[in-house]
């Protein structure tokens, strides 16, 4: 018989024995569902910014929506960010001189 194959009526080495004494009982069958949202626990420091830190804050929301809403709160955050990018640009009112 070759090294490979065992002799008939024997076990593979591998393979527990069930009713071995201190065999590992045999745990619940996976879950074939999808795992409820969690929170990633990525830090969100505050920028000193009103408008930065409230977008920031807005991210938070991702953490309690299944993976399908992300893109919706990333989307809304990456818009209100980029309104607060072009605000910076945008010219200040001129100031009149009469006093």
């Amino acid at each position: 018989m070759s090294d490979w194959m065992p002799e008939p009526g024997t076990r593979p080495e591998a393979a527990p024995d069930p009713a071995a004494p201190g065999a590992a009982a045999p745990g619940p069958a996976p879950s074939h569902e999808p795992a409820p949202p969690a929170p990633l626990g990525v830090p969100r420091t505050p920028t000193g910014y009103a408008g930065v830190d409230a977008r920031l804050e807005r991210l938070a929301d991702a953490d309690h929506l299944p993976a399908d809403g992300h893109g919706e709160v990333y989307e809304d955050v990456h818009r209100g960010l980029r309104d607060e990018l072009t605000a910076l640009d945008a010219r200040p009112a001129p100031v009149s001189d009469a006093q």
